[in-house]
């Protein structure tokens, strides 16, 4: 997730860019550049990162320039640096691209490209199309554009400008955001609306496989077959913080809504069709694989949380034992680790968190190979492991964490895959990996169907000062993240439990009235939890049941039941959890409470 802009007009160049990059940087913040087109030269310049490095290399000399692109980079593929930032360019300095998305066949692409003679410079997968560009380039940019496209795989908004053609921008679009921003005159690009709209509210919303020609005449839009297209202008009647939201109210209810977005590009070009995983940064050898006799997962807080569940999945699949361990913890209490057979598997959002970071340590002064789940490409965490899986989540400004966590536990479902194939012993992994593919589409009908339902029940939480979770199996690790959601951002107490532990000291919390929250997808566990729900309605409890599609028994129970698609148990931690963001946020809302910065937490913890 990165951000793009790009001009053509009447004005100075460089200060719209910059402007359009500052509105845009929440959504990348660890590198930016430009490229301009000056007396037909193509200048480009780039830093790594916050936005105030790349001004501070700007030279007065640009003030001529009509046209140019931007970015300011969520890195995906290579480390933050200045070489790996965006713009990137052909071997001849001719052509400049900024690229949000993912090319999935990038390595076979430059391996291809190498050798027809391009010279690479960088770790990206966004170099490969400028050295496209210049390889199917015959004199008019818009046709290389054309017999690029079909040639990659993968998501991308792209924008080409060329010393070539200093009047000409080139743009494309396929499953990530790209919008024009029309006013006389002048166009804009961008991938996001903030970023056009102090210049104007008239814009074309391209969608996917259209290409788009900007010149001094006017903006062209094509089909991907190259024909013509009339597009509908769209008119914006947002303010600004709005638009910076998308048009949310707040940032994590925008972040609930892009998790089937992340999770799609989490799985992008590493799930393949016979059930095989590619997970670039794991070079885990099959020996090594076969050699590992426990796994131990280090994380904190809603991690830790993501870090249970794939002690559940990782265990059931690979039947190799697992710990689950909080970080602060883990470094204090002489863990066992047997050198050369543990797997240290560490998750962090930032890769930054100060206790997991010094339990990464720990691992590897033991002895254990030290796999990172991470958000963040060059992170701390990222560095110093052994292998390391990136989630592709993009920047959480919330400080509740909704998709990374969604992708953290996804990643370790990967991770069950790519192990057992090693292993020999994943007979199951053609079937989990069909249901993979179909996971964001399960995400999204959740949101369509159960966001009205949990804002309505919202208004049952808000009075009480207690609220209870329980969940068995796999939903107790998911109890416990959506008792975590409530409490954070909506000051109510709320706790999780282990059903099976109610008659073990709960139950004397349960009042008349009393919200609980009781998770029922496990099949093996349902008539079970069903006793539970009757223990706590007997008491007096209120209690919102989720189960599955089917389960009509539960109703009889309950006295609210949200049913959730029909997913395989293994697969419901996913599902489950995002009608427990939702209630947690309109809680908040209701309550009046600050929901992207709840007091006294921050978004990063990097001090003990």
């Amino acid at each position: 997730m990165c951000g793009i802009v790009g001009y053509m007009g009447e004005k100075p160049a460089v200060p719209i860019l910059i402007n359009g990059l500052e509105k845009l940087e929440y959504r990348g913040y660890d590198s930016a550049g430009i490229a301009v087109i000056q007396d037909s030269n193509l200048i480009i310049e780039k830093s790594v990162g916050k936005l105030d490095s790349l001004k501070g290399r700007l030279k007065d000399n640009l003030t001529s320039a009509r046209a140019g692109i931007g970015h300011t980079r969520w890195a995906t593929h290579g480390r933050p640096s200045d070489v790996n930032s965006h713009p990137h360019q052909d071997c001849s300095g001719k052509f400049a691209v900024v690229h949000n998305g993912i090319i999935e066949n990038y390595q076979e692409l430059r391996q291809q490209l190498v050798d027809n003679g391009h010279r690479f410079v960088s770790e990206t997968d966004t170099e490969v199309l400028a050295h496209l560009v210049e390889e199917f380039y015959e004199g008019d940019l818009l046709q290389a554009v054309f017999k690029m496209l079909p040639v990659i795989r993968g998501s991308y908004a792209l924008v080409v400008a060329s010393a070539h053609h200093p009047e000409e921008l080139v743009a494309a679009r396929q499953d990530s955001p790209l919008i024009i921003g029309l006013d006389g005159n002048n166009t804009y690009l961008a991938s996001d609306i903030p970023a056009i709209l102090p210049y104007t509210r008239t814009t074309y919303v391209l969608e996917n496989g259209e290409v788009v020609s900007i010149n001094p005449q006017g903006v062209n839009i094509y089909n991907a077959d190259g024909t013509p297209k009339n597009k509908e202008v769209f008119h914006v009647d947002w303010d600004l913080e709005a638009a910076e939201k998308g048009g949310y109210e707040h940032f994590m209810l925008k972040e609930i809504h892009e998790q089937p977005r992340a999770l799609r590009d989490t799985l992008k070009g590493r799930l393949k069709d016979n059930g095989q995983v590619h997970l670039e940064g794991v070079n885990l050898t099959q020996e090594e694989a076969n050699d590992l006799e426990k796994i131990a997962i280090i994380a904190c807080g809603t991690a830790h949380y993501a870090g249970m569940v794939g002690k559940y999945i990782l265990e059931k699949f690979l039947r190799l034992p697992v710990e689950d361990d909080v970080a602060s913890e883990f470094r204090y209490r002489e863990p066992i680790l047997n050198k050369n057979h543990t797997l240290g598997l560490v998750i962090s959002q930032s890769g930054e968190t100060a206790d997991t970071l010094a339990s990464l340590r720990e691992a590897k002064k033991a002895g254990a190979t030290v796999l990172a789940i991470t958000n963040v490409v060059g992170s701390s965490v990222a560095r110093e492991s052994d292998h390391v899986i990136y989630t592709w989540a993009g920047p959480e400004i919330a400080v509740a964490s909704t998709k990374a966590y969604v992708t953290q536990v996804l990643t370790q479902y990967l991770l069950a895959m790519y192990l057992g194939k090693k292993r020999g012993n994943a007979s199951w992994a053609n079937e989990m990996g069909k249901k993979l593919k179909l996971l964001p589409d399960y995400v999204k009908e959740v949101l369509i169907r159960l966001e009205p339902e949990m804002r309505r029940l919202a208004g049952h939480i808000v009075p009480h000062e207690h609220a209870f979770f329980i969940g068995r199996g796999l939903d107790y690790p998911v109890s416990l993240e959506g008792a975590l959601k409530l409490k954070e951002i909506s000051y109510l107490h709320a706790e999780a439990y282990a059903a099976g532990e109610l008659k073990h000291g709960t139950l004397a919390l349960i009042e008349d009235g009393t919200p609980v929250i009781a998770l029922a997808t496990q099949t093996e566990l349902f008539e079970k939890m069903l006793s539970n729900i009757k223990e706590v309605k007997a008491r007096g409890a209120w209690v919102l049941a989720l189960t599955q599609e089917g389960n009509t028994a539960v109703a009889k129970e309950a006295d609210e039941v949200l049913y959730l698609p029909p997913v395989p148990d293994w697969l419901a931690p996913i599902v489950t959890v995002v009608p427990l963001q939702l209630l947690a946020y309109y809680t908040a809302v209701a309550r009046g409470c600050d929901v992207d910065k709840p007091r006294n937490l921050a978004k990063s913890v990097t001090v003990e």
